[in-house]
């Protein structure tokens, strides 16, 4: 019980938080927080809005499980956002550049994509655990090399389709059919998600590569000192959180656009990161904080068209990161007082928090 209780708080109080801080935002603007509320829950119903949560939900969750992936042991995966779109552009070229039968066209897209998020991630490993660079600065300046190298592909093997220069189309066999709901199709790869998810909680609790994650990440020194090769950890780790990244912009490309143009999604690493944050790098609470995130993100354009500022949402996300970071120390400080005094009153004296005797 206590350890649910540890794990939904911190993200209750920082989403209590932030609608109280919004509020106030919107009450000194002049805004009506109320409607502003109402209008973000009724516009889930409208249209083709469930359809597009759900869509861009499982962007989201696909990056948020490659950044808790290296946040299971200490490893901070900047790369994400350059790993998701190159690993997209690459996927999108070989997908247009190729004529395959039905699936297996749609499966070599997939693994292209994950193998160029893996090898674009594989770099920074390599820097880590042969030469000491750390994969925050590493990763940071490969988000940066990714831009240039992204819009080389697109111009070397894309073409001008309007004012837009994309990638080759991808034939229909290479389309993975998507899933009417409400007045909008949800892409058909969003269930990769879900299977990434279900795969990832069997990985972790499941095996023994998941324990050496945890237990590398909780005690490096304990985990060499079991036997637990920390350099192979680091690569896999990284390898691993890479390819899941470079999944990321597949949904999209396969399910609607079928290329990938100089306008692809961008933002979803950055954003991945918070998103792991806020669910604790727990499988279900990385699947609500992305659902939220989606939802806000939609929430946006519909404040807009009532003229309530769309810059509140991001007042709105900004304040959920920081808050929950403070929230989870608050439970965790609560959580621990509590203990002691559990232990006090089993040995028969009033144990206070620093250990000292009442």
């Amino acid at each position: 019980m206590n350890t649910w209780r540890a794990r939904l708080l911190p993200p209750a109080l920082a989403i209590a938080f932030s609608v109280v801080l919004c509020s106030l935002v919107l009450v000194v603007s002049g805004a009506n927080p109320a409607q502003a509320l109402a209008e973000m829950v009724l516009q889930v119903g409208r249209g083709s809005t469930v359809a597009d949560i759900l869509n861009t939900a499982g962007a989201y969750y696909l990056v948020a499980i490659a950044a808790a992936i290296g946040f299971q042991m200490n490893l901070l995966n900047i790369g994400i956002e350059g790993q998701f779109r190159l690993g997209a552009c690459a996927a999108a070229i070989v997908g247009g550049s190729l004529s395959l039968p039905s699936g297996l066209h749609a499966l070599v897209v997939v693994l292209t994509g994950a193998l160029v998020g893996a090898a674009w991630s594989g770099i920074a490993a390599l820097l880590k655990v042969y030469r000491g660079v750390s994969e925050v600065i590493s990763t940071i300046m490969l988000n940066t090399l990714s831009i240039g190298l992204i819009a080389y592909l697109v111009r070397v093997f894309g073409e001008f389709r309007g004012n837009t220069q994309g990638t080759a189309l991808i034939p229909e066999t290479g389309w993975v059919p998507g899933i009417p709901l409400g007045g909008g199709t949800v892409f058909g790869l969003v269930l990769l998600a879900v299977a990434v998810g279900v795969g990832y909680a069997a990985m972790m609790d499941r095996t023994r590569y998941g324990f050496e994650l945890r237990a590398s990440g909780l005690s490096p020194t304990a985990a060499l000192a079991g036997g637990v090769n920390s350099r192979r950890m680091v690569l896999t780790a990284m390898l691993l959180s890479g390819a899941i990244a470079g999944l990321a912009g597949l949904p999209e490309i396969l399910g609607r656009d079928h290329t990938f143009t100089i306008n692809f999604s961008s933002g979803y690493g950055f954003a991945g990161l918070a998103i792991a944050l806020l669910g604790r790098n727990h499988p279900l609470g990385v699947a609500f904080g992305a659902l939220l995130w989606s939802f806000l993100d939609k929430s946006s354009l519909t404040l807009d068209n009532i003229g309530v500022p769309k810059e509140i949402v991001t007042i709105l996300q900004g304040a959920i990161v920081l808050s929950v970071v403070i929230a989870y120390e608050l439970v965790r400080r609560r959580e621990l007082a509590a203990e002691q005094r559990r232990v006090g009153r089993a040995l028969g004296t009033a144990a206070v928090p620093g250990g000292a005797k009442a």
